[in-house]
């Protein structure tokens, strides 16, 4: 064990339970290729997040935290996630990070034993869970001076929304899948979503659509100019592997051959 250790990590109880990934693909639908992978936290057994999360206490998120970021490297590394050029996308708890810096330390270990590129890792963070506003900013700012890239999930529902964004713009907003559901017959859906877009290109930030899940959605989101999306329609997540995608009226690119899972 490290002689300097976060006080979150020193003080903080073990995870003593197992924990793997799945992956789920985001697509660039004009040019048919994978943006990027994001690793959702599953059981061994492929049991969903939330029965995972509903483990996660006070005293482990830190182990949690770390561990989730590990796994997610490793099996990302493993998977060739790096030799086909696609971003791997890793959710983090800000509330589990007491000190960004020292808390990167395994990660930053991780990337390099693996070879995984630090640029080509993301980092985002849901806005649906309340933290101190400029604890987040001083984690978002941290990673992005390291290599990192960040994102906002699920923005539109939670606390962090345009009053973070005016203090601090990341690589990448996700749009949350709220404004996405059965947006092809929302008209209102359809102006948020249009001029959400027109801030984001003027911020100089990359929007992703989450949660398409029909293709009226999908060419909606096409005819409103949004090439990155993920969701059902594309691709379900897969237990310790890469979804093959679909790309609806799109011929895909040939992409690299994935590693085979071995064991």
């Amino acid at each position: 064990m490290p002689k300097k250790l976060c006080e979150g990590c020193r003080d903080g109880a073990e995870l003593d339970f197992p924990i793997t990934m799945a992956f789920q693909p985001i697509i660039n639908a004009s040019q048919g290729s994978v943006f990027a992978n994001e690793a959702l936290v599953r059981s061994p057994e492929g049991a969903p997040a939330s029965t995972i999360l509903d483990r996660v206490s006070e005293a482990n998120k830190y182990a949690f935290d770390q561990k989730c970021r590990v796994t997610a490297i490793e099996l990302g590394s493993k998977l060739g996630m790096a030799d086909q050029k696609s971003l791997l996308s890793i959710n983090f708890l800000p509330n589990a990070i007491y000190e960004p810096r020292a808390c990167i330390r395994l990660t930053l270990a991780t990337a390099l034993s693996t070879g995984f590129p630090l640029e080509n890792i993301i980092f985002e963070f849901t806005e649906v869970e309340r933290v101190d506003t400029a604890h987040l900013l001083n984690i978002l700012r941290a990673y992005r001076s390291m290599g990192f890239k960040t994102a906002i999930d699920d923005f539109g529902s939670g606390y962090a929304g345009l009053g973070l964004l005016a203090q601090f713009q990341p690589d990448i907003v996700k749009l949350d899948m709220d404004l996405i559901r059965n947006i092809d017959r929302d008209k209102v859906k359809q102006t948020i979503v249009l001029r959400t877009l027109d801030m984001l290109n003027d911020l100089d930030v990359i929007p992703v659509c989450e949660g398409v899940e029909t293709i009226e959605e999908f060419e909606l989101l096409r005819e409103l100019g949004v090439d990155l999306m993920q969701g059902y329609l594309i691709a379900r997540p897969e237990l310790e592997s890469l979804p093959e995608p679909v790309y609806p009226g799109v011929e895909p690119i040939c992409n690299a051959p994935k590693t085979e899972q071995t064991g």
